[in-house]
């Protein structure tokens, strides 16, 4: 176990562990996103398509905060483009609290996708500066498997929150956000380096890979552009938003199909509370089960799982079918969490990675927005079953994309890595 333990954590920096505190505390207290479709129908009586459009128009928020927060990643820096976000999304979280009417909490949710989701960039290429690429995969695991540990206690916390006063519900998430935000303030240093970083290939001992390199690495001042023009990234952000879409249904439709049934908000939230625990203790071992396996083989074994979890929902009606289910792609999850980020990563150039990353929290973002508007349309009018189907047959095609998609990203990943570190020779002595 000791060396399992130093396998796993040894070695990280410190500013790492702080960026990992950090995220225990704000997703320990992350209540609304589990309890805002359930309270929207259950608390405020709005429709499921009402619903939908308002977890929407978050989603559509978190959408233009991603092309902000990632291009002030890289022009004013992490530390303050992610604080800022931090507290001005609890502020916004206190106002949704107090606030009754339809079109005043749409606009709230607006506000606060564009903050919230305007700080992910920042995060994201904090950690990438922060860790070396040969620990990354563990320091993604690591945040990860935080990210679920929260999550348990976040959704059976938030249920028993719920039962006793709905406002609690924000006032929490609000608070522990700037607490998070307050610790991140005196822990953290800015990682943006002052100057922009040189192409790291261009020492490479291939010059066609070098000179490829150098162009992608040397296009800062292009901006946004530059991302939205490179076919590769741009097509693994395509299936990001293709398998976001069907893993978002468990904090959207899901909810309201497990109410359809008869099961309470309390219910689920122990339910879906299952998919953190999960996580919590089997995410550990992800990089040793998936040695030597390659990130697209991982992403695609992880885009079936998840699929077919989902689809099998289509036969659920009872709390104990349901936790299967979860039990089902969760195990897709964790699969493809750390594989998504490594790949994200090594495709982002040193000196695009705020942008890079906006541009892939856009993707999120998309899925954000199509998976409550579409799929709560699909579940009034079409039916749950559909619903579920269509999203076994979306694993299925990902997976087959990832495999059809895969060595282009790889041979990229290849041009944008760093070089080996030298080694120095000594001079063999004369006898």
């Amino acid at each position: 176990m000791r060396r399992w333990l130093r396998d796993t954590t040894g070695g990280l920096p410190r500013q790492f562990w702080y960026l990992w505190t950090g995220t225990l505390i704000n997703r320990v207290g992350g209540f609304v996103v589990i309890f805002l479709t359930i309270y929207l129908t259950t608390v405020r009586h709005f429709t499921p398509s009402q619903a939908g459009l308002i977890m929407g128009v978050w989603a559509a928020g978190g959408a233009l905060g991603n092309m902000l927060g990632g291009v002030a990643a890289d022009r004013i820096g992490r530390k303050v483009t992610l604080l800022t976000g931090q507290v001005a999304g609890a502020a916004t979280l206190l106002a949704m609290a107090f606030t009754s009417a339809y079109w005043g909490i749409a606009g709230l949710a607006f506000l606060f996708g564009v903050f919230a989701d305007g700080a992910r960039p920042a995060f994201g290429a904090m950690l990438i500066d922060i860790v070396p690429e040969k620990d990354r995969l563990r320091a993604f695991t690591l945040n990860y498997w935080v990210i679920n540990l929260g999550f348990a206690f976040a959704a059976t916390l938030a249920g028993l929150a719920a039962a006793a006063d709905y406002h609690l519900v924000f006032l929490v998430d609000a608070a522990t956000t700037l607490v998070t935000a307050t610790f991140l303030f005196f822990t953290l240093r800015e990682s943006k380096s002052a100057r922009p970083a040189s192409s790291s290939s261009a020492t490479s001992s291939s010059s066609a890979s070098s000179s490829a390199a150098s162009a992608v690495a040397s296009a800062a001042k292009g901006g946004l552009r530059v991302v939205f023009t490179d076919r590769i990234f741009l097509i693994f952000a395509g299936l990001n938003i293709l398998s976001a879409f069907v893993f978002l249904q468990h904090l959207t439709t899901l909810p309201i199909a497990m109410a359809a049934d008869g099961i309470s908000g309390q219910t689920y939230g122990y339910v879906i509370a299952l998919n953190g625990v999960l996580i919590v203790i089997g995410q550990l071992f992800i990089p040793r089960l998936t040695r030597g396996m390659t990130r697209t083989r991982m992403l695609a074994v992880a885009s079936i799982v998840t699929g077919l979890g989902f689809g099998l929902t289509a036969l659920a009606n009872t709390p104990l079918f349901y936790a299967a289910t979860v039990f089902v792609w969760t195990l897709g999850e964790m699969v493809n969490a750390p594989a998504n980020s490594t790949t994200m990563a090594a495709l982002s150039p040193a000196d695009l990675r705020g942008r890079y990353q906006g541009v892939f929290s856009l993707s999120w973002s998309i899925a954000g927005f199509v998976a409550p508007t579409v799929g709560g349309f699909l579940q009034e009018h079409v039916g749950n079953t559909f619903l579920w189907l269509l999203c076994a047959g979306i694993g299925l095609a990902v997976a087959a994309a990832q495999v059809a998609s895969g060595p282009a990203r790889e041979r990229r990943a290849a041009i944008l890595a760093p070089p080996p570190p030298a080694v120095s020779r000594q001079p063999t002595p004369v006898s």
